[in-house]
């Protein structure tokens, strides 16, 4: 990376570092010399994309020369038809990357508001906030992944702008209650935003029990982020939505790129809401492989963590960087969580069948090596 220094260059980024998403699948292949791959490192969709969807981005394919409908005004509606919400709670984005920065740029003043996170976290909360120019206070996580509430709104002040929280939790899969988020957002100080990201919230055993979705409207202060990168496969298309208050959504409008997201995304997502079976067929997937790995991962030996999202975090009787460059020399990526501050664990993605088993195999071969 270069040292250079241009005076104009904000000095905040000047000690960034570029986001790591791991090697990609031909990185792996060359690296190693392999012609096949097991990707169950970002949590991706096992069954990969929905054939309707692909059918119908195909039929729009010759539409791209066209600019999309500033605002996706057709996807708010059908969203809004979805949740049974009002299609002005809406606001689609270029995934949820966009929605986080539009609401520390619109919602917190620089060099005076804080973000409060808690650690470790979605490392996009802090590299977005710090470059708008917001400190960034956290608090650590319960020993058992669990949320320290108390702790957080002990921590928030006057000048917190905005408090995120990621439910399912991200690496660990664990999910508070809603009956506790709804309790959070009523405690902060005045003009504070609670901001749930709820990106794996469909893949939880009863995702009414831990998602406030429906207490929203009740709610001034609540912005919950979805996406379709998970259940419907599309993380390749970069498409998310924020549901939030009418008067937040309106200035995010004030100053969102009116064409971030594209009209082939747009398509996708308006027949991914229409393929109730492909989602389905998804969870179910998921649902039944999740409680494969955790099985055989314990009889391994390995700790495996109770989770509400598409993926395990586990740790290995071995050490997990050994296992983890192993199984990459068999060609199965999965995720070390050493930038999480978590050297010891390794999360897995739940895959197909096939997948699944080929990590298992894999895994239980390298650990009886020892």
């Amino acid at each position: 990376m270069s040292t250079l220094r241009h005076p104009k260059v904000q000095p905040q980024v000047l000690d960034f570092t570029p986001y790591e998403a791991g090697l990609s699948i031909e990185e792996i292949k060359s690296a190693y010399n392999l012609s096949w791959i097991v990707k169950l490192a970002s949590n991706e969709n096992p069954l990969g994309i929905s054939p309707y969807v692909r059918k119908v981005v195909a039929q729009s394919a010759s539409f791209g020369f066209r600019y999309p409908r500033q605002g996706n005004p057709d996807l708010c509606l059908a969203l809004a038809d979805f949740y049974g919400l009002a299609p002005e709670n809406f606001l689609v984005s270029n995934g949820s990357d966009e929605a986080i920065d539009l609401l520390l740029r619109v919602m917190a003043r620089p060099g005076k508001d804080n973000v409060l996170v808690f650690d470790p976290c979605f490392s996009m909360y802090r590299l977005q906030a710090r470059l708008c120019g917001l400190k960034v206070r956290s608090v650590p996580l319960n020993r058992d992944f669990s949320f320290p509430f108390e702790q957080l709104l002990k921590t928030a002040d006057q000048d917190t702008a905005l408090v995120f929280v990621t439910n399912p939790d991200n690496p660990s899969g664990y999910a508070a209650p809603k009956e506790q988020l709804l309790e959070v957002a009523a405690g902060l100080p005045e003009d504070c935003l609670l901001v749930l990201d709820e990106a794996y919230c469909e893949f939880a055993d009863a995702p009414g029990a831990i998602s406030p979705i429906r207490e929203l409207s009740a709610l001034k202060n609540l912005v919950i982020l979805r996406t379709f990168s998970k259940l419907y496969g599309l993380a390749g298309l970069r498409l998310g939505y924020g549901i939030m208050p009418a008067w937040l959504r309106e200035y995010l409008l004030r100053v969102k790129p009116p064409f971030s997201v594209n009209l082939l995304a747009e398509q996708a997502g308006l027949a991914a809401l229409r393929d109730g079976f492909f989602a389905e067929k998804t969870l179910n997937t998921v649902h039944a492989g999740k409680s494969y790995l955790g099985r055989e991962l314990e009889d391994i030996g390995c700790t495996v963590f109770p989770s509400q999202a598409n993926f395990l975090m586990f740790k290995p009787p071995v050490p997990a960087k050994s296992l983890h460059e192993r199984l990459l020399q068999q060609g199965i990526i999965i995720r070390p969580l050493a930038g999480y501050g978590l050297e010891d664990y390794l999360r897995v993605s739940i895959g197909n069948s096939s997948e699944n088993k080929a990590f298992i195999r894999a895994t239980r071969d390298i650990v009886s090596q020892g």
